[in-house]
């Protein structure tokens, strides 16, 4: 089996390499939105992988199986289906159609909610930043929900001290101007 990353990595060079646009027949198969392509691109860590349950928004409210990435900057979500396709041939005339990775990324995500464990299963809830709850199950022995948790601690974290260090690094060249405007008057008077 190949890993997850590594079929990500291989949609993204094939999004770049082929002079084909998106959306005709070739290897332009996958869409991939702007900011998973920079989340996956860019250094972040690769912290777990696997499957998760998660409830549909439709009336029935149906458990759908997930192929997801953890990285350090949020969650990926992708039908575990659409592994499968980048290994089929393109067949001529076959409608194309572009991958539904959905991101959960970090920055609009607000708490992990709701961790209730019944049966083999623990079931938890992503409250997002505008209000919506995202329902999700897992295998109890699987620990996602505390990882996600961890993660998203862990951004916070990070962009909190880059959040001071930015308004230490202001202050500090508001008061290197401030002072470089005190020794000019004195000069000049």
């Amino acid at each position: 089996m190949i890993p997850f990353q590594s079929l990500v990595s291989h949609w993204i060079s094939l999004l770049k390499s082929s002079p084909t646009p998106v959306g005709s027949a070739g290897l332009h198969r996958w869409h991939l939105h702007p900011s998973v392509t920079s989340m996956l691109e860019s250094s972040c860590k690769v912290v777990k992988e696997g499957l998760l349950e998660k409830r549909s928004d439709g009336l029935l409210q149906l458990w759908k199986k997930k192929r997801c990435l953890l990285t350090e900057e949020g969650l990926l979500l992708i039908p575990p289906k659409q592994l499968e396709q980048p290994q089929q041939p393109q067949q001529p005339g076959s409608p194309t159609e572009p991958a539904r990775i959905k991101e959960l990324h970090f920055s609009n995500m607000k708490t992990v909610d709701c961790v209730e464990r019944k049966g083999k299963y623990v079931y938890f809830t992503v409250v997002m930043a505008e209000g919506r709850e995202i329902d999700f199950r897992c295998p109890q022995d699987e620990g996602w929900n505390a990882e996600i948790t961890l993660q998203m601690v862990q951004y916070k974290n990070r962009q909190a001290i880059l959040a001071v260090k930015s308004t230490r690094q202001k202050q500090q060249h508001l008061v290197q101007q401030h002072g470089h405007r005190i020794r000019s008057a004195s000069n000049s008077a």
